[in-house]
């Protein structure tokens, strides 16, 4: 091993953001490449990997002129992506049409179908998650029934890292992690199910090989060091799924220890050292070694927050220079000054539609209370405390399950937010620990190719050294007392609603 620093490259939903981090986690050099998510049609949400590709390379060489950093200084890379993509790929590797990504629900009919033929039951025990038009399972069948020419071409399904990692190795892998995407993966033991392959529909050869998120799966080729200047021969790890990463990097490897999720979605992720599943939730392999996440993974997290700035935001983004501070600062301030409760105004944060708990692709956002007396500041707080109401309904359902939730440890850009992060202590009841939010996704990325190529000896050694706590929240009685009836009024809202819904 050699060289300085550790890569973590974030594929992320809205943007790719790429790190470079010491030894001791602090960052030497940051940048971030935009790519656009396409809407051709309601419940279609799709991504052009090569756009991710190009993002990438823009980024990587924006971090290393501005933070004057010697490609060769850099040790390792890890990757993390967003969830569920299905990336056709033929056996030039040429990518075959967009993906649809975690948001798409297009392939409703086609879990329909699957579950009545080879029976919900039958498909959990294998996978330990529902099959949903979310997940990649159905979105590669989708392909089969609707674009049999992409459908005949395909020689491997890809996920967002491990096409990144494809793009600079030329190796094509299948993470751990990520393999909770297939009901075709067996959640007990790490390994596609070939029997359930069949059942499904889905061919074997479709899917690589199986590595751990740590492992070395190849170096940069010369051809990559050329479009995104990293040097040829740097390792480059497997990577895995974005939470996992963040659950990492927010200092998340013990059992009972958990990660609140703030970034474009929102949710958790509860680490355990033994299977527990339930169909309202969401489990899959830990970026760790020997360890699960049972998740919570909802539509609405920073992305409400960054919707409702786009949409509402337009006096605040005229006057920040005036004022010397962002729409989001003005909008947060606008936010404290509502009491808990929003004087009765709700809002279900179903943006675009909701995974868990209800899993409802039809599931619709709601602004409810609103009178001539509720102002821009009620309905910015309603947003804050409608993806906190979500996070206790998750959080609920794990405790349900058998999952042990004691403290939550905050990432994502929301986690910047004094006043949200104060919101969902106060709405969950927890305690909530908020380590580098920013960085915590690329952190743990970068652990992973730490720890791959001897950087670090252990987990527990990266953690230590790299995880600081920048600040604590605890609940608030009085808030939550609060809180429990606006929660009562959340849940009836969505049931009287769901008919409505459809």
């Amino acid at each position: 091993m050699s060289g300085k620093y550790l890569l973590g490259i974030d594929i992320g939903t809205s943007a790719c953001k790429v790190a470079a981090f010491d030894r001791y986690g602090n960052v030497a050099a940051s940048a971030s490449g935009d790519y656009p998510v396409y809407y051709p049609r309601e419940g279609w949400a799709e991504q052009n990997p090569e756009e991710w590709w190009d993002g990438v390379c823009h980024a990587l060489r924006k971090l290393l002129k501005d933070g004057a950093i010697d490609p060769g200084e850099i040790a390792g890379v890890g990757i993390d992506g967003q969830s569920w993509s299905a990336i056709a790929m033929d056996r030039d590797g040429r990518v075959l049409c967009n993906t649809p990504i975690w948001m798409d629900t297009r392939a409703q009919s086609v879990c329909d179908r699957l579950n009545g033929e080879v029976g919900a039951d039958a498909i959990f025990q294998v996978a330990g998650n529902s099959l949903q038009p979310s997940y990649t399972t159905a979105k590669i069948l989708w392909y089969k029934e609707n674009l049999p020419e992409v459908y005949e071409k395909i020689d491997k399904i890809l996920q967002s890292n491990s096409y990144i990692a494809y793009r600079l190795t030329g190796a094509v892998t299948q993470d751990v992690s990520q393999g909770y995407g297939l009901h075709c993966f067996d959640m007990r033991n790490g390994c596609w199910d070939e029997e359930m392959c069949e059942k499904l529909g889905i061919p074997r050869r479709f899917l690589p090989e199986i590595v751990p998120c740590d492992q070395v799966i190849g170096r940069v080729t010369a051809q990559a060091a050329a479009q995104c200047g990293l040097a040829e021969g740097t390792p480059v790890v497997a990577g895995g799924l974005d939470a996992a990463c963040g659950t990492l990097g927010a200092g998340v490897i013990h059992p009972g220890e958990t990660q609140e999720q703030g970034g474009q979605a929102g949710g958790m992720s509860i680490c355990m050292d033994s299977y527990k599943a339930d169909p309202r939730l969401i489990l899959g392999f830990h970026v760790v070694p020997g360890q699960w996440l049972l998740q919570g993974g909802t539509t609405g997290g920073g992305g409400v927050m960054r919707w409702f700035e786009r949409e509402f935001a337009d006096y605040e983004r005229s006057i920040s220079e005036e004022t010397g501070k962002s729409s989001l600062q003005q909008l947060n301030e606008a936010g404290e000054k509502i009491a808990p409760g929003c004087d009765g105004v709700v809002f279900l944060p179903y943006m675009s539609g909701e995974r868990s708990p209800i899993w409802n692709p039809h599931a619709k956002g709601v602004f409810f209370g609103l009178d001539f007396a509720k102002t821009k500041g009620h309905m910015l707080r309603a947003c804050m405390e409608g993806v906190a109401l979500s996070l206790r309904h998750n959080l609920e359902a794990a405790e349900e399950a058998g999952a042990r939730v004691d403290v939550l440890r905050a990432m994502g850009g929301s986690a910047n937010s004094l006043l949200w992060t104060q919101i969902k202590s106060d709405i969950t009841g927890k305690p909530i620990v908020v380590p580098s939010s920013d960085t915590a996704t690329t952190l743990g990325a970068a652990i992973l190719a730490g720890v791959g190529v001897g950087f670090y000896e252990s987990y527990e050694e990266a953690v230590a050294l790299t995880v600081k706590e920048t600040r604590r929240h605890e609940p608030n009685e009085k808030n939550k007392e609060v809180y429990d009836r606006t929660y009562e009024t959340y849940r009836m809202l969505y049931r009287s609603l769901e008919d409505l819904m459809k």
